[in-house]
This record gives structure tokens, sequence and C-alpha cells, in this order.
């Protein structure tokens, strides 16, 4: 029975859980062709066919990506609470959501209220339910919107986290603001309207606030106080003094043991500290193990032996191996040899254009002597940069042939980040712009490790040149070659391990999808996989399904998108169930017979069929195997699947899931639990022909198993006596069954 035969059939699924309100993608309607492939329509259509090649490869190579970091995050650290392989968990509130009690203790536990910044801003936001936070990075401004709403509201109600891409036009008009409710926006990007009409929905949004009893408030840059439309709401926030915040902390934690000279010492440390974060690691390193752990929590060594470096007033040709380390850490020594005598190349080129040298304390020139292959340059190297760089042996990419290269890699992580800031602060146009040439090569030629340091060397500078990334790299980057596109999506990948950048990466992603062209909306869906999909989870769901329903170019990357968000979030439970009821929550809401269920159901399909990221086993099986509650989201998709145009995929990708759950006996309630939700979902006709369809896919070597015969007697209910008398009737005549496509990522052939 295809779809469009079966109106209304199987059960209301409840509506996904929003994460925040409004600040959703626009209504999806049919794609104009002309978006896509251009004017000319017949050449689009030749072209078609090459960029979907291209596009699948970029998402395989996004798909090795997340795989490496996710071996290395949960092969290596602990990842108790934390948040994909991208970073530690986020601070409360980044992730849009309800804020736990326990999470607002703790980030509350040390505070200090600055003065008089805070009582501005309580002042503020009892008169208009709205206050804007602006500061400097750091400043502690998030945790003082908790603090503000805990003393408002008390400590009974949490706050809920909105998304900064919201639009506050569209959160005044939403019916998801609650009375007595308090709402935070954390780092906020701003909008692009004009600014007499932002003032507008910013007066009609605190009007609808202080009807309802709740509270809003905002934090975001400098740059929002120069905003006409946020002005009056603005209040400049402050850090609190360091002596005493410490002072505030020392008191609550055990007593330590201090020396005269080390207390002054330690005192002095602190009164030059500017995040209150880094004061309040530094009592608790006191009471937990003493003065000196604390001082060296407080002495940047780092900081100093960098800043020591480039206070000599490198030469060029020490300088140039360092910058190109910042973009090309890890990789092997004789790759990392090639691509620094090209920025050398391109240093050289830039000067002989006529423009300023890299200037050098004797006059000299970057360019090699006649003397340069006897300069033993790896020995120079060692002894120049010697504290900031070693070489270490890494494993190849090969097949566990077991062989190592020798690979130039930074002291410590932080070094990288220091040395990014150190160019940035020292250097201008005479080196940045042969710099961005190179990385611009890079991007380009390099191969998928290159392409990645590259992406964690930009993301990094964006701490630093925010508009410079975005303008003179992200944007070319992103309507370039499938290789360019592919490090533009990991380079805002990356951005989120910083927290007030993530909102910024979601803001870029979301405007390559306002007629921006199709390589910046494919370029986008790549990006909206790993990190920033797991930050901004709905949103990304919500923006996925807008590129599904464009045209198939676009569609095809969204689908692959969400198969792989699928794939990262195996050790996110509750990311994978919303991922599985958002798909869910779609194929109700569409029309019988429409192109959105028919996009929804080919989406589910993918899902069904696709594999972990990590082995060829398929991601249903995993899920049942480890994620509670996951039997009844599979079992409505597999349900809607089944009696549509994609019910053959369907019958082999549940047959496969059961083969993988053959031996695992833990697995046999979870089955019967899948098998009774399948059977509450779909009529008795269409359950008669589900058990006549797989007693014939199981006759077929891949799955003539009888462990797997046992569990689909489980599923379908045979083992308790339940099996009817006509089970073995062929009711309804299916396509032949075919194996299980054995491709990643659920492709649909």
């Amino acid at each position: 029975m295809a779809d469009a035969s079966d109106p209304g059939e199987g059960p209301a699924v409840p509506p996904v859980q929003e994460d925040g309100a409004g600040g959703g993608p626009p209504e999806a309607t049919e794609e104009d062709p002309g978006r896509d492939t251009g004017k000319d329509m017949a050449a689009g259509r030749r072209k078609e066919p090459d960029e979907r090649e291209d596009d699948d490869r970029g998402f395989d190579e996004l798909r090795r990506v997340h795989q490496l970091v996710n071996n290395n995050f949960y092969g290596v650290v602990d990842a108790s609470g934390a948040a994909f392989g991208f970073g530690a968990a986020s601070s409360p509130g980044l992730a849009p959501g309800t804020i736990e009690r326990e999470e607002v203790d703790r980030a509350l536990r040390f505070y200090v209220a600055p003065q008089p910044c805070f009582d501005e801003a309580l002042g503020k936001l009892r008169e208009d339910a709205l206050v804007v936070l602006t500061g400097q990075d750091n400043s502690g401004r998030g945790t003082g919107s908790l603090a503000l709403l805990r003393r408002i509201l008390g400590e009974d109600v949490g706050p809920r986290s909105l998304s900064p891409a919201n639009a506050l036009a569209d959160l005044a008009a939403s019916k998801d603001l609650k009375p007595g409710q308090g709402y935070v926006i954390l780092d906020y990007v701003g909008e692009r309207r004009p600014e007499a009409v932002q003032a507008y929905d910013i007066g009609r949004l605190s009007e609808e606030l202080s009807r309802k009893g709740s509270f809003l408030v905002i934090t975001a840059g400098d740059t929002a106080r120069r905003r006409l439309a946020l002005r009056d709401h603005c209040v400049s926030w402050q850090a609190p003094d360091p002596g005493e915040l410490f002072e505030h902390c020392v008191e609550q934690l055990p007593d330590a043991v201090l020396e005269p000279e080390a207390e002054k010492e330690l005192r002095e440390r602190v009164s030059e500290q500017r995040r209150p974060a880094d004061v309040v690691a530094a009592a608790v390193a006191l009471s937990r193990d003493g003065a000196e752990k604390a001082l060296d929590t407080l002495r940047d060594r780092y900081r100093e032996r960098v800043q020591e470096w480039f206070r000599e007033r490198p030469s060029a040709e020490d300088l140039l191996p360092l910058a190109a380390l910042a973009f090309l850490e890890g990789i092997p020594e004789r790759t990392f040899e090639k691509e620094c005598a090209a920025l050398a190349t391109h240093v050289r080129n830039w000067e002989q254009s006529g423009e300023t040298p890299i200037a050098e304390p004797d006059g000299s020139t970057a360019a090699p002597s006649a003397g340069a292959v006897a300069g033993q340059s790896r020995a120079r190297w060692r002894e120049r940069a010697v504290g900031l760089v070693a070489t270490e042996h890494r494993l190849g990419p090969g097949p566990g042939d077991g062989r190592s290269e020798r690979c130039l890699v930074f002291t410590s992580p932080r070094i990288r980040e220091l040395v990014i800031a150190e160019l940035h602060d020292l250097y201008g146009y005479e080196l940045w712009y042969p710099l961005r040439q190179w990385l611009g090569e890079l991007a380009l030629l390099g191969d998928l490790d290159t392409r990645t340091e590259v992406a964690r060397g930009v993301a990094l500078l964006a701490r630093y040149a925010l508009v410079e990334v975005d303008e003179s790299l992200l944007t070319v980057w992103s309507e370039g070659l499938t290789n360019q596109r592919v490090t533009a999506a990991l380079t805002l990948q990356f951005m989120c391990d910083v927290e007030h950048l993530a909102p910024q990466a979601l803001s870029t992603v979301v405007s390559w999808m306002d007629n921006r062209g199709a390589g910046r909306a494919v370029t986008a869906a790549m990006a909206l996989t790993g990190r920033l999909g797991s930050l901004y989870r709905l949103e990304a769901l919500k923006w996925l399904w807008f590129l599904a329903c464009r045209g198939e170019r676009v569609a095809f990357s969204a689908r692959h998108s969400l198969v792989l968000l699928l794939q990262t979030a195996e050790r996110e439970p509750e990311r994978a169930l919303l991922i599985l009821r958002f798909v869910r929550t779609v194929i109700v809401k569409a029309p019988p017979g429409s192109r959105e269920r028919t996009i929804a159901l080919r989406i589910a399909v993918q899902l069904l069929e696709t594999t972990r990221l990590e082995s060829a086993e398929s991601a249903t099986a995993a899920l049942l195997r480890s994620v509670p509650d996951s039997a009844r989201h599979l079992a409505s998709l597999w349900a809607d699947v089944l009696h549509s145009s994609n019910r053959s995929r369907a019958v082999s990708a549940l047959c496969r899931t059961l083969v993988q759950l053959r031996d695992d006996p833990s697995v046999t309630g979870t089955v019967r639990e899948l098998g009774e939700a399948m059977r509450d979902a779909m009529t008795p006709r269409q359950w008669t022909a589900l058990r006549h369809h797989l007693s014939l896919a199981l006759r077929h070597p891949d799955y003539a198993m009888p462990d797997a015969g046992r569990l689909v007697q489980v599923l379908l209910g045979s083992l308790r006596g339940q099996a009817s008398a006509d089970s073995r009737r062929s009711i309804v005549s299916l396509p032949p069954i075919v194996p299980f496509p054995s491709a990643q990522g659920g492709r649909s052939k």
C-alpha cells in the first residue's frame, strides 16, 4: 500500500517539545529551480550529478572527521557531562532549553554581584521586564543573567534559555512565552532589520513580558549598546572586584595554610585577573591543593613564554614556520615543511610586488640563501622554538599498518591560541595578506587532515578577528568547491568551542540559507552537523527540514546532515530521541499524499537504514540496545515507512537490525516493546502483511539465521502465543526484498 492510499493511519504523535521559543526557519515551500541551477536549466541538469557526487564526498569527509573526534574524545577523556566530541560541557544556558536548578546553583555558588551595574540592571528588569547586559566577553554576563532572574523569581523557577538566533519580533508574537517564567538569551547576535522596526518589536516584547509577569535577560557584546533599538535597555556590565570575589570564595571554602610571601604573591596575582572564573579557580585550588597550585592557575607561564619569544623580534626564517604551525599543528613533518615552503613563496611574491616586506632586525629577506640546503633547518627549528614546539610520532591514517610519522606539535594546546593572538596583535597586512592567500590555497588543495587543522586554526583566529575571518575566508569558501566548503563547515563547528562564538557560527549558517545560492546552502547543511547541531538541537533540525524541502541538490545534503546528526548522537540519548521525535512529528503533520510527507518518509527510511559512525552495525540496533525509549519512536517511524512506497527498504532495515541483535539476550524485551508499538501503530491488515513479508525476507541468505528468526517471532508476538492463523497468507505483493545497502549514511540510490 502506497502512502497516498493510507490517509490518516497511525497514531497521533505528540508535538516535539521545543527547546526555545520562536526563531525557526521560514515555512518550507516548493523550490524555485532557478535558485539552485541558474538560468541555464539544461546545463544545470547536466551538472547536477557531478555536484551531487562532490557533495557526497564532502559528507564522507565530515563523517571521517566526526569519527576521529569521537574516538579521540571518548577514548581518552572522561566524557561525563560533555556535549559532543568537539569540546567540554557547556556553561549553563548556552544550549537552548530549561536550565536545571542544580546548574544554576553551581553557577552561582561563589557569586558576587558587581556594583553598581547589578542594581541598575535589576531596576531596568523590574521596570521593563527586559534588560540587555553588554560588556566584554568573560566578564560574567551569563552568570549575572541567572543571578538577576533568581533575585526576581526566586529559586523555584528554572529559567529557560532561548536561541541567540531568535528574532525578537517572533518571540513577542510567540505563544511559547509562559506566565511567571524567566528567560535568557546569551550572546545575542542581533538582527539586520531597520532600527525603527526593531524598536517597535522590542517595545511590544517588553509589554508582552510585563503582561505575563515574565522576564527576559539578554547578554550581548559591546556593539549592542550602539544599536539605537536596544540602547534604552542596555546596562554596561562589569566583572566584580577580583579581590572581593577571592575573599568571598575563601570564606566559603575550607581553610588553607598560607605563608606570608605566598599570600602576598597570590593576592597580587588575583588583583590582576579580569575573568571571574579564573579567580574562582584559584580559590578552589588554594583550598584543595595549597598555595603553589593556586599560583600555578594564575601564573600564565605559557603566555609569558610566547610573549618572550615574540619580544625578541624573530626573523622571517623563524616567524613563518611558527605561523604555519599555528594552522597546521600535528600533520606529518614532511607535509608541514612543504606547506611552510609554500607560505614562504606567498610572502616572497607579496614582497616582490613592491609592497612593504616583513621587517627584520638585520634587513635581510625571507628568501633562502645559496647555502640553505646545508643549514640544518630542523635542528635550527628545535633550537629556536624550544619550550613552544616539540616533536612526536603519530600513527598515520592507514588501516592499522602501525606506521607512524614524526609531527610538529605545540608543547601545550594553549600555546597555539596564544601564538595566533600574538600574530594578530603584532603583525599587519604585510603578513596577513600572504597568510590568507596561503590558507585559501590549503582549503582548496590540502588533504583532509591538513584542511581539518586549517579549520581549527581559523576558528582560533576568529576569537580575535571574527569579521575578517567571515569576510575574507568563510564567505569565499562557503561558495567554493567541495574542499573549501568542508573546511568552512568544520571551521564553524570548531568555533563552537568558544561560547561567545557559537551564536555567531549559528548566525552565519542561517545567513547562508537566505537566498545565497545552492553552494552556500549545502555548506550550511554540512555545518549544522557536529558541535553546532549538538548545541542548537531543535534549531538545526528545523533548518535542515527547511533545506530538505528545497531543490534536490540542497535536499540531498540536508538528508545527509540529518543522518550524520543521528550517527553523532549515539552517546547523547536525549539528542538521538529528539531527532527521531522530530521526524515523527513532521510525518504526522504532513498531509497524506503531500510532497512534505514524501520528503519526510524519505528521511525516515534513511535514518532507519543508516549505520553507526564507527562501525558497519546499524544505528537502529545500537539505539535499541543502549537508548531507553528508542523502541517507541523507532516503531512509529517503521510503521509509517512500511505502508509507503519505501516499504521494501524498511523491511530490509528491520531484518538487518534484528540480525545484528540476535546474539544479545538482553534486548529481547526491547524487541518485544518494538513489536507491540508497531502493532499499535498499524491496522490489522498492515500488521498481517508485515508478518508475511518478514517471513519472505528471512529466506534471504543475509538474514536466514535461526537466532534472527527467534527475534522476529518475539517482534511479532509469536513466542507469546499471539500468532494469527492467517499469518502465513500473502496479503500484499511487494517488490523483491533486497539486502540492506552497505553504503554509509543511508544513501538513497
